[in-house]
């Protein structure tokens, strides 16, 4: 597919949200925000708040394209008030749900299989800012679960699409079209 670039990568060991959005936010440490994150197959990323979880295992990787980001230049997203993990730009990956797509960021493939939308909560509104949860409604990022280990890390990285999504609407090769 291309060359794709790592804004970000984020690395959060806890839950940093509890309570209600209207509670309002709590600080965000610049500490969650790391240069490389080590992904193991079918557990997630070390380190995160998701990893081995059971109940997150098909989801424990969040990747969010930067050019979806509601709020000012790609440039200046912030994943943190996101709780997505990878913040991509050159890659609509909201696109791909239901594909297996990979990351190399020079050391090998990172391979992902992309399993349904990261819908964005009412937490965006609070964190983002208001309009943000409807702003991000078709482009909050994808949840994905890891099959391969490796590392992934800011900076420029290859994208490829290893298995696209299967067609929805293709007939049966045995049946004709539906007129």
């Amino acid at each position: 597919m291309g060359r794709v670039e790592i804004l970000q990568l984020l690395v959060s060991p806890v839950h940093r949200f509890e309570g209600r959005p209207g509670d309002g936010a709590p600080p965000l440490p610049d500490a969650d925000l790391v240069t490389t994150a080590r992904v193991r197959a079918g557990l997630g990323i070390v380190g995160d708040r998701y990893f081995n979880r059971p109940a997150h295992r098909n989801a424990s990787i969040t990747v969010m394209a930067a050019e979806r980001f509601p709020f000012g230049p790609p440039e200046h997203a912030d994943l943190r008030p996101t709780r997505r993990n990878v913040l991509l730009r050159g890659v609509d990956i909201d696109s791909f749900v239901g594909a297996t797509v990979s990351l190399d960021c020079g050391t090998g493939p990172v391979v992902l299989a992309v399993r349904s939308a990261a819908r964005p909560c009412a937490w965006m509104d609070t964190t983002l800012g208001p309009g943000a949860r409807r702003a991000l409604r078709d482009g909050g990022g994808v949840r994905c679960r890891p099959l391969t280990d490796g590392t992934l890390a800011v900076g420029p990285a290859e994208f490829e699409v290893v298995e696209p999504a299967p067609a929805k609407d293709r007939p049966p090769k045995d049946r004709p079209p539906k007129a």
